[in-house]
């Protein structure tokens, strides 16, 4: 199947500021990939990129089409939500699904409505009524459908209490089952997902410092509790990151095989979480 997004040497500079450094990866079918990063990493600028709503350097083709040149078209296969997303306090809810209606060919009424009864949103509330993370339930709502065959989420929970949360990504996933759907997503909460992401891409400083699926990190990435006299030879096999927890030694190790590392200590798989901040905190001169 036809990549979804192809990103090559994609830079971005505001001013002095390098936001996106020769940044490249690809995007496949079918996929939930989670764009990774701290506060001013570059995700942002990535996604605006993607969607044709910033220039840049370098090249990005998605779903065959250049994002600036094509956004009309682009915009019609790809929904889009942000992590400010505004509708205007006066809409009603029942406006919001006449609106969408009006401007997308494929947008689906009955299945927006299918969604919203899943809620305790009415269609005569206004958007100033609703608390934020009704508005984001209502956003879901409407981009859900939405038949787009690729979905950008921009720090969608932003701001959101744990019941919201669960209830988006959960909402979210159940659609993803139902359709053939691409979803590229930032945020914070990376914990949470660790069950819900295809594949990670972690950036740093404008920079990818890794991209991988999910089913290859327990191949590729080792977690260490070195055992009691044994940090010594376990340094000597040339951990990435080291950290003490508790008076426990933690190493990570990156393309070592476990039997390399047998009768050290204890292992296990690192968590996308943990290994985020080993390889933030590298990326960190």
């Amino acid at each position: 199947m036809a990549t979804i997004i192809e990103a090559r040497n994609l830079s971005k500079r505001y001013g002095s500021f390098l936001a996106l450094d020769q940044v490249s990866f690809s995007l496949q079918p079918g996929r939930i990939v989670g764009l990774i990063g701290r506060n001013g990493a570059g995700k942002t600028t990535a996604l605006k990129a993607i969607l044709g709503l910033t220039p840049y350097q370098g090249s990005v083709q998605v779903l065959g089409m250049e994002p600036a040149r094509d956004r009309n078209a682009l915009m019609s296969q790809v929904c889009f939500i942000a992590d400010a997303a505004v509708l205007p306090r006066w809409l009603t809810v029942a406006h919001a699904i006449d609106y969408v209606a009006g401007v997308h060919p494929r947008f689906d009424r009955k299945r927006a409505e299918q969604v919203l009864a899943t809620t305790s949103i009415r269609r005569a509330s206004r958007v100033g009524e609703l608390s934020k993370g009704m508005i984001t339930q209502l956003h879901l709502a409407l981009i859900l459908a939405i038949d787009a065959r690729l979905l950008v989420l921009d720090e969608p929970t932003l701001g959101l209490d744990l019941v919201y949360r669960r209830q988006f990504y959960d909402a979210l996933l159940n659609d993803y089952v139902d359709k053939e759907r691409t979803i590229l997503l930032t945020t914070h909460q990376v914990e949470e997902l660790e069950n819900l992401l295809t594949d990670v891409l972690f950036i740093d400083r404008g920079r990818v410092v890794l991209d991988a699926a999910v089913d290859d990190l327990p191949g590729r990435f080792q977690q260490l509790t070195v055992a009691a006299g044994k940090i010594e030879a376990a340094r000597t096999l040339n951990p990435f990151h080291v950290r003490e927890l508790f008076g426990r030694t933690i190493m990570l190790y990156e393309g070592r095989p476990a039997h390399s590392l047998a009768g050290l200590g204890e292992l296990r798989t690192p968590s996308i979480a943990d290994l985020f901040v080993a390889k933030m905190q590298v990326a960190t001169p």
